[in-house]
């Protein structure tokens, strides 16, 4: 039996991945979680009972005010004998994808994906195998493409920032980073875009599929 753990911060999304796994007889939902605190919360919770930990915990990026699934999955994935995380989510951006994979995810599918595909993919997690659906092995094969800008997650994490309108200051802030450091990235950023500016920088990321479109 493989147990598993859904985040996402819409019941209805909760409530459908549960009835979908319950009509599996190898998959076991063992728990539900709003965002990435409740998720963690749940963990230690289901610790300190001396249950078994979760198998894969199938978790969804961005969840209103609570805390993202990024920095959810790098806290899970630190945790003694951690769970596999799979992303399941509607984005797949470079930055997306490329934030997810470094906390430690172990797959990544996108929500239209067919029941059968997510069903399989639960089931390689819980093996350690790697999972990544179509659209998003495209979107990674596609970095190392010529003529296409590659860019760091550092880069592509403070693109999604400009993106939201903050100003250097509140990124440095965000990211723990320094002011000048965050301009050094610009220049950087600038120059792999072949732009000269905030707003153009946000538009060719935004053409090229590097980060979401606001």
């Amino acid at each position: 039996m493989i147990t598993v753990v859904l985040v996402d911060d819409h019941p209805v999304v909760r409530r459908g991945l549960r009835a979908l796994l319950e009509e599996l007889p190898e998959l076991e939902p063992v728990g539900e979680a709003a965002d990435g605190a409740e998720a963690l919360r749940l963990l230690e919770h289901l610790a300190a009972e001396g249950r078994p930990r979760p198998d894969v915990v199938l978790m969804d990026l961005q969840m209103g005010s609570g805390m993202h699934g990024v920095e959810a999955t790098r806290r899970i994935t630190a945790l003694p004998d951690a769970p596999a995380v799979l992303i399941l989510t509607t984005y797949n951006t470079d930055a997306d994808i490329l934030s997810a994979v470094e906390a430690g995810a172990t797959g990544y599918l996108l929500k239209d994906a067919p029941p059968e595909e997510l069903a399989s993919a639960i089931r390689a997690a819980a093996k350690g195998d790697t999972v990544l659906a179509p659209p998003v092995a495209a979107r990674l094969l596609g970095r190392s493409r010529p003529g296409r800008p590659v860019l760091s997650p550092r880069e592509l994490e403070i693109l999604e920032l400009l993106a939201e309108g903050l100003p250097n200051r509140q990124i440095s802030k965000r990211l723990f980073i320094s002011e000048a450091t965050v301009k050094t990235h610009l220049v950087h950023i600038y120059d792999k875009l072949g732009v000269d500016s905030r707003t153009s920088a946000i538009a060719a990321a935004m053409q090229t599929g590097l980060i979401r479109a606001r």
